[in-house]
């Protein structure tokens, strides 16, 4: 499949400036591995999402602890301890 990429001038130079340095054959090599880089961070960022989604939804059916509560009980196992 072939497709075409018009890059802004600084990142045709950076694109370049990769193949210059000899990590890439190609400017077409960058571009995908910047397409990988970006489908790893999407994923990544669904995948916190899902959790925050999970955790929202324990915390509505289970209910919720203000940071208050929780760094009373931290002090409180904390002074346990001492």
């Amino acid at each position: 499949m072939g497709t075409n990429v018009h890059l802004t001038a600084d990142l045709e130079q950076f694109a370049r400036e990769c193949v210059d340095s000899g990590r890439y054959n190609n400017v077409s090599e960058v571009v995908r591995s910047a397409l990988r880089m970006l489908q790893e961070s999407e994923d990544h960022r669904r995948a916190f999402m899902a959790m925050l989604r999970s955790a929202r939804s324990e915390a509505d059916r289970k209910g919720s602890y203000s940071i208050e509560q929780v760094a009373e009980e931290m002090d409180a196992v904390i002074a346990a301890k001492e």
